[in-house]
C-alpha cells in the first residue's frame, strides 16, 4: 500500500502526467466538436473520438516508467530515479506491481472525465440528434474506460522492456491515430481482427467494419490477455537485468 501511495505521488507530480491529462481531454473534446458541425451522427458518436484521446493514456503509462530512468540534476550527481526507488522498495516485482496499479488508477479516472466531457459536449451540440445515453452505451462507456486502462498498460509494459520512453510512445501514438494500421492490416489478414488495439474495440465500437465479428466481452478478454502477457514478460526482465 505504501509503495502504490508513492508511485501515485510520483506520477502526479510529473508535468507529463497532466499534459496527459490535457490531451486525452481536450483531443476527445476538440474532435467532438469538430465532428458535430462535418458529419453526420452514427452508432460510435463520441465513442470515436475518445478513441483519438485514448494518447493521453499512453503518455501515463510510458512516463510512469520512463521517468524512472531520465537522469536527474546535478543535485541527484546525475544519478537516475530508479536507483532511489529500489533502494526504498528492494522487490522489483512490488515496484512493478505499484506502478502497474497507478497507471490504471490514473488512467480510469482521465478516461471517466474524458467521457463525461465528450458525452456532455455531444448532448449540447447535437441536441435532438445526439446518441442516447441507454443501457447499452452506459456499458460501451465502461468499455471505453476499460480501453484506456489496457492501452496505458500496454504502453507501461513496452516501456519497462525498453527502458526508454520514445520508441513506445512515438510507435503507439502513430498506431492509435485516426486509421490505425492494426486496423487497416485486417483488410489483408483476419489474423489482424486478434491484435490487442483491434479487438479491445469491440468493446465500444458499433460501427467497425472487419473480416471477423468478435462479440465485445471476447475483445476485451483478448485485449487483456495481451496486455496480461506483456506485463508478465516485462516482470520478469526487469527482475532478471541490471537497473
Amino acid at each position: 500500500m505504501r509503495a502504490l501511495r508513492a508511485e501515485l505521488s510520483k506520477l502526479v507530480s510529473l508535468p507529463a502526467s497532466w499534459l496527459a491529462a490535457a490531451v486525452g481531454v481536450v483531443v476527445s473534446a476538440a474532435v467532438t466538436v469538430l465532428s458535430a458541425g462535418s458529419s453526420t451522427p452514427g452508432p460510435d458518436t463520441g465513442f470515436s473520438s475518445l478513441a483519438l484521446g485514448v494518447a493521453g493514456a499512453i503518455v501515463i503509462g510510458v512516463v510512469a516508467m520512463s521517468s524512472e530512468y531520465a537522469v536527474e540534476g546535478e543535485e541527484s550527481a546525475g544519478g537516475r530515479q530508479i536507483t532511489t526507488t529500489l533502494t526504498a522498495v528492494p522487490s522489483r516485482l512490488r515496484v512493478l506491481l505499484a506502478k502497474a496499479l497507478a497507471v490504471a488508477m490514473a488512467t480510469a479516472a482521465l478516461a471517466v472525465v474524458a467521457i463525461a466531457v465528450t458525452f456532455g459536449l455531444t448532448a449540447l451540440l447535437l441536441g435532438d440528434r445526439a446518441p442516447v445515453l441507454d443501457a447499452d452505451a452506459i456499458v460501451r462507456m465502461g468499455g471505453m474506460a476499460l480501453y484506456w486502462v489496457l492501452v496505458a498498460l500496454l504502453a507501461f509494459a513496452l516501456t519497462v522492456l525498453t527502458r526508454n520512453g520514445v520508441v513506445p510512445m512515438a510507435v503507439l501514438i502513430a498506431n492509435f491515430s485516426a486509421v490505425p494500421v492494426t486496423f487497416l492490416l485486417t483488410r489483408v489478414a483476419d489474423l489482424a481482427n486478434w491484435l490487442p488495439d483491434v479487438a479491445g474495440m469491440r468493446m465500444w465500437s458499433r460501427g467497425l467494419d472487419t473480416s471477423v465479428e468478435i462479440a465485445p466481452v471476447l475483445g476485451g478478454a483478448v485485449m487483456a490477455a495481451w496486455v496480461a502477457v506483456l506485463l508478465v514478460i516485462a516482470s520478469v526482465t526487469f527482475t532478471r537485468r541490471d537497473a
